[in-house]
């Protein structure tokens, strides 16, 4: 054997595949997980119903509703530390903290749902994740 141990050697059929977009890239633009337009999102958070230019369904990933109680449980605890240090070093009045974290909420929420939203979209695609099956038998 020579080379690298394990090294991967390249077939026609790796070099005929475009390369899919990065997770994280992919995720905070938006991109498609197979052609990388930046079609993805219809809104903030809602998914497109097909990509506008490889014509990828979307609808048949199942993202759910698990990043958003996630993200909210996460951003809320980062957000209520920060409101209980603010509170304890300055005293500012009520008023303050609900001019400042009432819309950081909201903003932090929505920016890291569509973020998680556009990730596990990516890596559903990129790992052909369906739902579970049982073996056929053969």
């Amino acid at each position: 054997m020579s080379g690298v141990a394990g090294a991967r050697r390249s077939t026609a059929a790796d070099t005929d595949k475009p390369a899919s977009p990065a997770v994280l890239g992919a995720a905070l633009r938006g991109n498609c997980p197979r052609c990388g337009a930046a079609a993805l999102f219809d809104g903030p958070v809602r998914f497109a119903d097909r990509c506008r230019a490889c014509a990828l369904d979307y609808s048949q990933f199942n993202v759910g509703d698990g990043p958003a109680a996630f993200l909210t449980l996460i951003v809320g605890g980062v957000l209520m530390a920060l409101a209980i240090t603010l509170e304890l070093s300055l005293h500012p009045p009520f008023w303050v903290h609900l001019l400042l974290w009432v819309p950081l909420t909201l903003a932090a929420v929505v920016a890291c749902l569509r973020l998680a939203k556009g990730a596990l979209i990516t890596l559903e695609y990129r790992n052909q994740a369906r739902e579970g099956r049982l073996r056929e038998q053969e």
